[in-house]
């Protein structure tokens, strides 16, 4: 079991609050009703809204650099083998061409080098880069590459939506490492289910947070997660009568222009199960710099601000609803001011579904 504590920021990214079977009669008798409703034009296609609470589990392509430090050697000097070399941010995916998936992959190479002379392969900016460089050998006759790497991160978060073939859409924005904040990349990645057992209320200069509690094991696994952008988190739900009570589909609003100042819901489990609660989207910015703040909200359910303070980390990716629309999902809180937040638009999310 894990529990998960959260980052201050000015604005807050509401991921972290950052470890099969199913009945398949329910899942095709869901997709059969969509698939009745939507018809045959897929730019009008139905999904299924969410507002359930998740455990996420992401693992990075190679091994995340954090940064380098100095090491010991053999002859008690101090060496920093990988300084101005290696980036943080970048991804080790080969060391002597010999490839690199994780974070125990590199251990194992590196205690089986029998030379100092060695090629790092990296990733960075997408591009692959040859780096060579000078183990450092110490004591026991190990060797040190002063390098300091990361390859998974885990979290809780909110479904936004599901669709008809049972892919599902998340959180609104990416998953960003919290120590180089740049976005993971990601190789695979799992959904679990997660319970709540704490909220910590926000307050002015203090986010609040939901803290839950995540059993890593097959048994709790809800799908696989495929892609992590900066637009959210997407993949394909495998028990979807275990998340989803309510199958009832809606409509997207899928032009900006339909989304108005004004009344509408956000659909969250912060009380223990899903329900609507009443707040303002008082900005609506189509041409706002970062596609998850396009519009920005208020929190107006005064049972929501007595349960939470507004918004708190953990609802990211909860759904907008306006006039039994989804016009969006909760992306961030301003920390100052948790009864306001930001949002994205749907449509930014389903261009990552194909």
């Amino acid at each position: 079991m894990r529990r998960f504590w959260y980052r201050r920021m000015i604005v807050m990214i509401l991921v972290f609050a950052f470890s099969v079977g199913g009945s398949w009669y329910v899942i095709r008798t869901n997709q059969k009703a969509l698939e009745k409703e939507v018809g045959a034009d897929t730019s009008n296609e139905l999904l299924i809204p969410g507002g359930m609470p998740v455990g996420i589990y992401l693992e990075t392509e190679g091994a995340l650099v954090l940064g380098t430090e100095g090491v010991t050697g053999e002859d008690g000097e101090e060496h920093e083998p990988a300084a101005h070399l290696v980036k943080e941010g970048d991804y080790i995916i080969a060391l002597d061409d010999e490839e690199i998936k994780n974070k125990s992959q590199l251990i194992e190479a590196v205690a089986a080098l029998e030379s100092d002379d060695i090629v790092l392969t990296v990733l960075r900016n997408n591009q692959k880069i040859d780096i060579r460089m000078k183990a450092v050998r110490c004591e026991r006759n190990e060797y040190k590459l002063g390098i300091w790497v990361r390859d998974n991160a885990q979290g809780l978060g909110t479904v936004t939506f599901l669709n008809v073939d049972s892919q599902f859409g998340a959180l609104g924005h990416g998953i960003r490492d919290t120590d180089t904040g740049q976005l993971l990349n990601a190789a695979d990645g799992l959904l679990y289910t997660t319970s709540i057992k704490d909220i910590q209320k926000g307050e002015n200069g203090t986010p609040g947070g939901m803290e839950g509690i995540i059993v890593y094991n097959n048994y709790n696994i809800l799908g696989t997660i495929q892609e992590n952008t900066s637009e959210g988190i997407y993949g394909k739900l495998d028990r979807v009568d275990t998340l989803f009570t309510d199958t009832t589909p809606m409509e997207p609003v899928l032009d900006e222009s339909e989304v108005k100042e004004g009344e509408a819901v956000v659909r969250c489990a912060v009380s223990g199960s899903v329900k609507d609660y009443e707040i303002r989207i008082t900005k609506v910015d189509e041409n706002a710099k970062e596609s998850n703040k396009k519009l920005q909200i208020e929190v107006t359910d005064k049972e929501l601000l007595e349960l939470t303070g507004g918004i708190v980390q953990g609802m990211s990716g909860s759904p907008i609803i306006q006039d039994n629309k989804i016009v969006g999902a909760v992306t961030h809180v301003f920390v100052n001011n948790p009864k306001e937040g930001y949002g994205i638009f749907i449509q930014d999310m389903l261009k990552h579904i194909e």
